[in-house]
């Protein structure tokens, strides 16, 4: 069939050819997966093309491999060709208008990049978009800090528009915005499991230092005076331990004196390194899998499903069906949402059923039994145990560097007396509101129980033994085979197993991304190689004895934060948790305690959480393709490597 003439009406050949392209576009766009919310007419369309083209693309991602490549050689420089401070020669520093000149341009094309997205999408949409309001922010602040940099004759001390270039890349990048969209939808599950960890550690911490107390005996003090000296120390050692990277180096003291000491670290570890951690991987893992399954979902499968495509499905289940399933039992057939709504429903786990309320005559019982049966009581009996581990807590911390014989065991006996008499109160109150079988019905309950029973049991004999509160309670004719402190140990351990009573309590809802940005600068911390490499580094290495496995033993001088290539190995270094806690006990000793912060928050991000996306991502894409590629075709096999390429996964 032929096409009708148009040439004696310009303007209908003119609007067939805007339709035309106007198709064009909106075919590229939804290839490309871009939203189609943007000017249509002629001229902008022009624009629009020119702008998505590979040449004027690839020239604005040159732009940005620019803007972050100049934090090698900006001032500190990394062209030298050793970052060592023993060998390094000094590196040429670009003079001042150099780097800034590059940098004033490639602001410019962001500034015109900006300018034309912002003509194309209209005013009404760049009010909605939240990456461009923040590409506008982040232009204007690096104008501003620019300024300022120039003005002060680049001898400025901190450079803010560093710390925002990473954004540059984030906001033209499809892929950078669904990892961190995939992230987002991660973070509650992971913070959940975060705070799990940050318990474990907390508790192990505080037995740690109950186990490894200071003795008289100075043989016996090995693991108190290297892992677990101050709440600090122990912290960090068991940090390290969850990340095997002092394995088993922090075991061997106290390995020496007792082989049951053992117990403590192989707990831990299979507790920490190889439940918790690994259960961080499987979060990640299982939400990216949704994740990305709901996009393919969306991509290839239709919207609806025909009445063709209904399936019967049998109720003769019985009473095993829920309630929803039986209203089908009639029509005798069910859609496929119905049908996956009706094995959600049997999925779900059977909801335990507890015994009646005991029933009270007396209207005094009555409200008492309502009053210590609510929620509340619990939420009081868990602030009260958090409040006894915080006092447990304090007298460690205080008592640290005191022996056996130095503490005053007599003040905690009594307070620990305190707290346990409440435990007993509370255990038979909820006792008298649920009765004896609705107590049991709980289990933690049953565990608070136990341990209350236990706590009285020795408390009990802790008074019969020393005859507490005795005025001669410390005399050594009073004391028995077994000292008041190890008693008192045992009852403090029982108490910090105690809270974990407040597990299954643990709800963290989190919202909104987080971005978490490292800067490798110099101002962050003062290096260990800037400090010393004030001496002569001679006399240093042949004079200056250091304890083995330390930064300076192991002559880690290149990993440093002198300048950005370094500081991106030693991070590198860290991210890999193999001698990562030298690094964190070098700086720490030469700048502050704090610093520890700084390499704790990197080791969450980097290896916690973005090496746990990248298996995923390996997981996920390795998994769908050997499942897709076994019962299909050699044809179908090359379609879903198309389907399944990176950058289509992601989208």
């Amino acid at each position: 069939m032929e096409r009708p003439s148009t040439a004696g009406n310009p303007k209908q050949s003119h609007d067939e050819e805007l339709y035309i392209q106007q198709a064009v576009v909106f075919i590229e766009d939804a290839i490309q997966y871009r939203s189609i919310n943007h000017r249509v007419d002629a001229g902008s369309l022009r624009l629009y093309r020119w702008y998505y083209s590979r040449i004027c693309q690839w020239g604005l991602g040159l732009n940005i491999a620019l803007v972050l490549l100049l934090a090698f050689v900006e001032r500190p420089s990394s062209l030298s060709v050793s970052s060592d401070p023993r060998y390094r020669s000094d590196p040429w520093q670009p003079p001042c208008g150099l780097t800034e000149g590059i940098e004033l341009l490639c602001l410019l094309i962001f500034a015109l990049d900006f300018a034309v997205k912002s003509y194309l999408i209209g005013w009404e949409e760049l009010r909605k978009s939240k990456w461009l309001i923040g590409y506008t922010v982040v232009i204007s602040v690096s104008f501003i800090d620019w300024v300022l940099s120039v003005s002060m004759v680049c001898d400025e001390k901190l450079r803010v528009r560093r710390l925002l270039r990473p954004f540059f890349l984030l906001q033209n990048s499809s892929l950078m915005k669904k990892t961190l969209k995939c992230i987002k939808r991660t973070l509650p599950e992971i913070a959940s499991v975060i705070l799990l960890l940050a318990l474990h550690l907390c508790l192990f911490t505080m037995i740690g230092m109950l186990l490894f107390a200071k003795t008289e005996d100075p043989k016996k003090n090995g693991e108190w005076e290297l892992h677990f000296r101050s709440l600090t120390n122990s912290f960090t050692s068991l940090l390290v331990l969850l990340t095997t990277a002092n394995n088993p180096d922090v075991m061997i003291p106290a390995y020496s004196v007792n082989r049951a000491y053992s117990i403590f670290f192989i707990a831990f570890s299979v507790i920490g390194t190889y439940c918790l951690m690994n259960l961080l991987t499987a979060i990640i893992y299982n939400q990216f899998k949704g994740f990305l399954l709901q996009h393919f979902s969306f991509s290839f499968q239709p919207e609806s499903v025909s009445d063709s495509m209904k399936s019967s499905f049998s109720l003769t289940c019985g009473a095993r069906l829920p309630q929803a399933a039986r209203q089908f039992a009639d029509v005798g057939s069910m859609d496929r949402e119905q049908f996956r709504t009706i094995f959600d429903e049997l999925d779900k786990d059977r909801i335990k059923e507890h015994p009646p309320l005991p029933q009270y005559s007396s209207p005094v019982l009555q409200r008492l039994q309502v009053i210590f049966a609510h929620y509340y009581l619990s939420v009081l009996g868990n602030a009260v145990a958090l409040a006894n581990v915080m006092c447990i807590c304090t007298v460690l911390v205080l008592n640290s560097e005191k022996s056996t014989e130095e503490r005053d065991n007599y003040s905690l006996e009594i307070m620990n007396l305190c707290f346990i008499l409440y435990y007993l109160f509370e255990m038979c109150v909820k006792i008298f509101a649920l009765g004896w079988k609705g107590y049991l019905s709980y289990r933690n309950n049953i565990f608070d129980g136990i341990l209350t029973v236990l706590l009285l049991i020795l408390q009990i004999t802790i008074l019969i033994t020393y005859r507490l509160p005795f005025p001669h309670w410390d005399d050594p004719s009073s004391r028995s085979a077994v000292s008041l402190w190890e008693m008192i140990r045992l009852v403090n351990l029982l108490i910090v197993f105690r809270f974990l009573r407040i597990i299954p309590d643990i709800k963290v809802c989190l919202s909104g991304p987080i971005l978490h940005q490292h800067s490798a600068t110099r101002h962050v911390a003062e290096d260990p190689a800037n400090v010393i490499s004030n001496s002569s580094m001679e006399n240093i290495t042949s004079n200056f004895s250091v304890e083995c496995g330390t930064y300076e033993q192991l002559n880690y001088w290149p990993n440093n934060f002198d300048d950005f290539a370094a500081a991106i190995i030693l991070l590198y270094d860290v991210m890999i948790v193999n001698n990562w806690q030298a690094f964190m006990d070098a700086y720490s000793r030469y700048t502050t305690e704090w610093s520890k912060i700084y390499f704790v928050s990197w080791w969450l991000v980097s290896s916690v959480m973005w090496v746990n996306l990248f298996v995923a991502l390996i997981l996920e894409n390795f998994i769908y393709k050997w499942d897709r590629s076994c019962s299909c075709s050699v044809t179908d096999v090359e379609k879903i490597r198309y389907e399944t390429s990176v950058q289509l996964m992601f989208r």
